[in-house]
């Protein structure tokens, strides 16, 4: 084919170790573009601060692309449109991507441009960027399909052409494409030298203590790599990160703390492959209970202060206000915290994951759709194959801040009680003087709550069909021992330690 090939940046904004860029380049003289879709935008699980995260990213990589000699060129509208405006004015005959496992929008959209594609005769080419395997026929081996594909050599465009003269829209800002306004102060900066910076830095200062410091959210903000929403929106690429680690692994050899660090960083990486390719292989777990039983188990008409409540740390839980508020400020919250927010919204709060979902979904910056839904379900006890875990809010407070160094700081309004009483308000002799005046009662009884929704979801466990039907899940999902004997497993929040308590009532 002749004339140039349009490479469409997603969800991988970057030059580096992008095998789809690397076709392109030897393809033919490359268009590169990124599409902003103001309907993606609109989407339930869209935000503000992700769309800030996007704007700083392309904007590192728009000086990445000027520095080999070309513009990047962006495009407001509907991807099937830009792209048909392109082929027409510039010939484009072939167009390449990577392959995204994102949101059902995205998944409806790219069936749309692959019509356009076929309908205009347009080649298009998808390349995986990730261990994540499309139309995947079973579990059976993946694992070492996955560990193979990280272990190729990162790749690199080589003798790059870029098409000139191809004009570009001016970037809108959030309001322009209908969002609501979204501060938040501590959200991590975009783009690659952002990424890189944190790649490093954990890799040989901060994450020594990774293993036992990802828990609370006091250590974790430092401890954890902080690199999820720079592989979630792409400018690290999983592959380098991954490789980072193997080659920091055999540098630190009998070092104490990080040899068991590392290790678990890179169990980390497999299992957001894991995770992705749940939601490649069931697109339908966005809005669909992955076991059909626990379909109608809480009631969908949300109540609604409750949900508001909850989502601006309001609920009269110490600890999982203070969690909220500080997720909201920063636009990320360790892995187990999430899990706890997330549990406590589904047990004890009774609200249906598809309302809490994509409140989460926004507030963080780093939301990966294959990661978010296939945990949203895992946390509120819908998948029928992991361990039904009820978070008891009071007693993770007095784990993971013993202090109440983190409470105190996000929920100011309880700073004249004393220690003791810092997790259960409502048990301080003084507590008319707080409860219901600065700070609101709790919604719910803790103890209570939790005993009735575990009654409840083991209730469907029972029922008759259920184990048949958690098989199949078990069979298409779960995960498997790889060649080499080892496994990639369904995490569950937390350090080893953490793996054998169940209701922590």
């Amino acid at each position: 084919m002749t004339g140039p090939v349009i490479f469409w940046f997603k969800r991988d904004l970057r030059l580096h170790d992008s095998p789809a860029l690397a076709r392109a380049a030897a393809l033919g003289p490359v268009i590169p573009l990124y599409i902003i879709e103001p309907e993606l935008w609109r989407q339930t699980d869209a935000s503000g601060r992700q769309y800030a995260f996007l704007r700083e990213c392309l904007k590192e990589l728009s000086a990445e692309v000027q520095g080999v000699g070309g513009a990047l060129v962006i495009r407001v509208g509907n991807a099937p449109g830009v792209l048909e405006e392109l082929r027409r004015h510039h010939g484009a005959r072939q167009l390449v991507s990577h392959e995204e496992t994102g949101n059902a929008w995205t998944y409806a959209r790219d069936r749309a441009v692959a019509r356009w594609a076929r309908g205009q005769g347009v080649a298009w080419h998808e390349l995986p960027q990730s261990g994540v395997v499309r139309r995947l026929s079973g579990r059976d081996g993946w694992a070492a399909r996955r560990e193979r594909f990280v272990r190729q050599p990162q790749v690199l465009p080589r003798g790059m052409r870029l098409v000139s003269g191809v004009a570009s829209d001016a970037m809108p800002g959030a309001a322009a494409l209908g969002m609501a306004p979204d501060p938040c102060p501590g959200r991590q900066p975009g783009g690659r030298a952002a990424g890189l910076a944190l790649l490093n830095s954990f890799l040989h200062e901060r994450g020594r203590a990774y293993r036992s410091a990802m828990s609370s959210p006091l250590s974790g903000e430092t401890a954890c790599s902080r690199l999820s929403p720079h592989l979630a929106f792409g400018s690290l690429s999983g592959r380098e990160a991954a490789q980072a680690a193997t080659a920091r692994a055999g540098a630190i050899k009998g070092q104490k703390g990080w040899h068991g660090s590392v290790k678990s960083f890179q169990s980390r990486l497999a299992w957001r492959d894991h995770f992705m390719q749940k939601l490649e292989d069931q697109p339908d777990i966005e809005w669909r209970c992955l076991h059909p039983a626990y379909e109608g188990l809480r009631p969908r008409d949300t109540d609604a202060a409750r949900l508001h409540a909850w989502a601006t740390g309001q609920t009269g839980l110490p600890f999982v206000d203070a969690c909220m508020r500080y997720l909201n400020h920063t636009g990320w919250l360790n892995f187990r915290m999430r899990s706890m927010v997330m549990a406590v919204a589904s047990y004890h709060l009774w609200l249906d994951w598809r309302a809490t979902g994509p409140v989460l979904a926004r507030l963080f910056t780093d939301y990966e759709p294959g990661i978010h839904w296939s945990q949203v379900q895992m946390q509120s006890g819908t998948t029928g194959m992991n361990t039904i875990r009820i978070y008891n809010p009071v007693k993770q407070g007095h784990d993971q801040d013993p202090a109440g160094a983190f409470t105190r700081r996000w929920v100011p309004e309880l700073a004249e009680l004393p220690d003791e009483y810092l997790q259960e308000p409502w048990r301080w002799p003084n507590a008319g003087r707080v409860l219901g005046r600065a700070y609101p009662e709790p919604m719910v009884d803790v103890k209570r709550a939790a005993r009735a929704a575990r009654d409840a979801v083991w209730a469907v466990r029972k029922r008759d069909g259920f184990r048949q039907a958690a098989q199949t899940i078990v069979h298409k999902h779960a995960s498997r021992r790889d060649s080499a004997g080892h496994f990639i497993r369904d995490p569950e929040p937390g350090v080893g330690q953490d793996r054998q308590l169940r209701f922590d009532l």
